[in-house]
Formats: C-alpha cells, sequence, structure tokens
C-alpha cells in the first residue's frame, strides 16, 4: 500500500490484528513454578481434581451442633483440634467445640458462635466465671460433664461451610488465556499445584536508529543525543510480558537495516524500529518492512498525535512496528499499540487493563479535529475534593521531562477540537 493513507488508530489496530489471526502464529508454551506465574498467560483450562473445600467447616470459633436443638442447653461431649480429622458424631442434644475453619463432625448441621454461648451450672457443673475457655483448661480442672446453653435461633447450615461450596471435582475453575493474578496464583496453590502450564513470553527486538545518537552512559558532543527509547521501551514492554532484545544502535544506512531486520526476524516474535518511519531521505523502515515478508505494511499513517508517521505491519507472521523517534511519541505509541499487541500474542482473554481515574479538567485543551490526541497531564493529590485535578502539560514529543511531570495520559477522541475546564476526563495512568 501506498505509505501515509491515514487510517484512524481504531482501524490500523482492526488491520494489524485481523492479519495476526490469518497468520495463525502462535508462540509455544512452557512449565512454570505458579509462584513465579504473576502476570503470566494460561495455557490450559485449570480442572479441579477436588471438590474445594474438601471437607464441612465451620466459618466460626463455637460449637458444632444439630440446629433443630437450640435454643437449649446442650451437653459438650469434646473438642476439634484444627487441622485434623475427628470420629466424633453430634447428636440431638450435644455439642462439639470446634474453632475457625475446623472440621464441622458427623451429625453436626450448623455451628452456634462462642460469643452467643454460656456455660451453665446444671447437675454439679463446675462453673468458669474468670472468662477463660473452660475446654483450655487443663484436664483436672474440669471435674464434671460441661453443658453450654444459648438462646440463639438456628437454621442448618449456619456457621458451616459446605464440601465443594466453592468448587466441585472436574469443575474448570480458571480458563486458559486467563492472565494470572494474586487470586488466580492462590487459588492454584489451594488445588496443590505448583506448576502451571503458561505461554512463552514475546521476544521484542528493539532497533534504534539514528547518526546522532549515543549510549546514555556516554558523554555528548554538541549535536549527540542519548539514547533512551530503546531502554524506556524495554522497561515498559517488560511489564507486558515482553522480552526485551536490545539490537543496538543504527547508523543511518540501508545496509544496517536490512542486516538488523534479517537479525531479528530470526530471533524475535515482535520488531519494533523506533525512527525512521517517517518520509525523509534516510528513513529506510518502509522499504525495509516491504521486504521482511508477506503481508507486509498494513498502515503507515495514522490520525494520531502524537505519533502520526507509526507504522503497522505483519511479515510472515510476526507484528512489527515503526514508532517515531521523539520520546514522548515513542511511549505513546510503544504503550498504546505494542503492549496490547502482546498480550494478544501470549493468549490472553483480558489484557492487562490500563489504570484508569476519573478527574476534573484544570484548564481548556485543544486539539486537531481530525485527529485522536493523547496528552500528558499531571494530578493533584485530590484531597478533599470529589476527584483530582488533571493538570494538562504543554510539551513537545521530543522532550522527556513531560512525561517526568505526568501522571498519566488523557484523551482527545476524533472530532473533538475543544475540551472545556472543569470537564470530566479519564487519566490514563502510567503505573
Amino acid at each position: 500500500m501506498r505509505t501515509f493513507d491515514l487510517l484512524t488508530p481504531a482501524d490500523a489496530v482492526l488491520r494489524l490484528n485481523a492479519a495476526l489471526d490469518s497468520a495463525g502464529r502462535r508462540l509455544g508454551t512452557e512449565i512454570i513454578s505458579v509462584f513465579d506465574g504473576r502476570d503470566r498467560i494460561l495455557a490450559r483450562d485449570v480442572i479441579s481434581p477436588t471438590p474445594m473445600p474438601e471437607f464441612r467447616r465451620s466459618t466460626v470459633d463455637g460449637y458444632a451442633v444439630r440446629a433443630m436443638a437450640v435454643p437449649g442447653v446442650l451437653r459438650v461431649t469434646g473438642q476439634i483440634q484444627m487441622g485434623e480429622l475427628s470420629d466424633l458424631t453430634v447428636r440431638l442434644g450435644e455439642a462439639v467445640q470446634i474453632p475457625t475453619g475446623g472440621f464441622v463432625p458427623e451429625g453436626a448441621d450448623a455451628v452456634v458462635m462462642v460469643e452467643q454461648v454460656s456455660v451453665v451450672q446444671d447437675d454439679g457443673l463446675q462453673t468458669m466465671g474468670d472468662g477463660t475457655n473452660f475446654l483450655d483448661r487443663p484436664t483436672s480442672v474440669v471435674h464434671r460433664p460441661i453443658k453450654i446453653q444459648t438462646n440463639t435461633s438456628l437454621s442448618i447450615g449456619d456457621n458451616v461451610i459446605q464440601a465443594g461450596e466453592d468448587v466441585q471435582a472436574g469443575d474448570a475453575v480458571i480458563q486458559a488465556g486467563t492472565r494470572l493474578r494474586e487470586p488466580e496464583i492462590g487459588g492454584l496453590l489451594a488445588l496443590g499445584m505448583t506448576l502451571v502450564e503458561v505461554y512463552k513470553q514475546p521476544r521484542v527486538a528493539l532497533i534504534a536508529s539514528g547518526d546522532e545518537l549515543v549510549p546514555a552512559s556516554a558523554p555528548i558532543k554538541p549535536g549527540q543525543i542519548r539514547n533512551i527509547n530503546a531502554p524506556m521501551l524495554a522497561a515498559m514492554l517488560r511489564r507486558h510480558g515482553g522480552i526485551p532484545i536490545d539490537m543496538g544502535i543504527l547508523p543511518d544506512q540501508r545496509a544496517a537495516f536490512e542486516r538488523a531486520a534479517a537479525q531479528a526476524m530470526q530471533d524475535a516474535d515482535v520488531i519494533v524500529f523506533i525512527a525512521g518511519s517517517s518520509v525523509g531521505e534516510r528513513d529506510f523502515v518502509p522499504d525495509i518492512v516491504n521486504a521482511m515478508g508477506a503481508p507486509g505494511i498494513l498502515a503507515h499513517g495514522i490520525h494520531f498525535r502524537p505519533g502520526k508517521p507509526t507504522l503497522f505491519a505483519v511479515c510472515e507472521g510476526k507484528p512489527v512496528f515503526g514508532l517515531p523517534g521523539n520520546p514522548i511519541s515513542a511511549f505513546v505509541t510503544g504503550s498504546l499499540f505494542v503492549a496490547p499487541t502482546l498480550w494478544r500474542l501470549q493468549g490472553a482473554r483480558r489484557p492487562a487493563q490500563p489504570n484508569v481515574v476519573a478527574a476534573t479538567l484544570a484548564k481548556e485543551v485543544r486539539s486537531p479535529k481530525d485527529l485522536e490526541h493523547w496528552l500528558p497531564v499531571a494530578l493533584n493529590d485530590g484531597v478533599s475534593l470529589p476527584r483530582p485535578i488533571a493538570q494538562p502539560i504543554s510539551t513537545k514529543s521530543n522532550l522527556v521531562f513531560g512525561l517526568v511531570r505526568a501522571s498519566g495520559l488523557i484523551r482527545v477522541p476524533i472530532g473533538v477540537d475543544r475540551i472545556a475546564p472543569g470537564s470530566a476526563v479519564e487519566v490514563q495512568l502510567f503505573e
């Protein structure tokens, strides 16, 4: 296709995803420790081998009873110890002391809370008047059978978790494509699973270019710029499951681009060119990408700020991006377009969602009506306010510290050229 046939960002992403789906390329899977599973994507449904919980448990400290026997006076026939089963049976008029999480014995169908029970003096019962738990007293102190009284009514099942109430054996408890968070990790461990099959993480080749670029650690001369885009994008991509491959800094020479592209196609699952995708005489990326494999460039140029010359392609089933070289443009386009693609390659049903907060715009924002515009804003702390104030940061796309001062980004959609001060906006936070 001809370069700079401008598409909306949504249309460009649709083309990219359709081409990836058509290619059918999928990352392989690997077995990892569940303890290292945060943010990894589950490759297979998890089937529960047992009911959860596996036995009836009490939700309170108290006494296992038959619900029909209360209110009334009950004879305590024993005590359940935490972490062990019991062969005790609760009959009508009896009670067994039980801790929170303890095994509910046979015959009991409810648990009365310890706070709703009092010790009664009956048949010569010795009363404990010092507030201590009588079953925690030395055996020699309790000389006679113990009875308790409760005036509380219970229904069958009160204060009891039933076996299988959480999940049944054979249930698909976590679906393939789920991004593992702390709750899923806890669920896997609850099933006794310490290993899990997940999709491999995509390897992302980052190719920075420009005769003016030098490593960030190097002293610079007038006219030179430290390379920050590749390390900045690498840090961002790691948060989205990517494994960055730093391809170094390319000189503005076609042969260097061709060698880097060939190496990236061999080593990586995703290729990201940083700079070189515009239409200047040193911008080799479009020609290089079209030579990397079919279908090639899908969109070059989008109705978007910052990052109008962004390039989207798929070459031999691998997504390829050309991002602008200005730091703010590279960061924003990388966050909004490359990061979601990584989740898609990993088979995520629900990618990691951006952290979004509602805020009130501090001052007017103007935007070209034909562009989708994302601009940085700083948030106050929102103390004593119904919502925080978003202060637009006036900056240019090649100035780094506009991002440093910002809390996140707001979006001005295509067709809107002005947002009035005091308007409600959504801020997509950087963290």
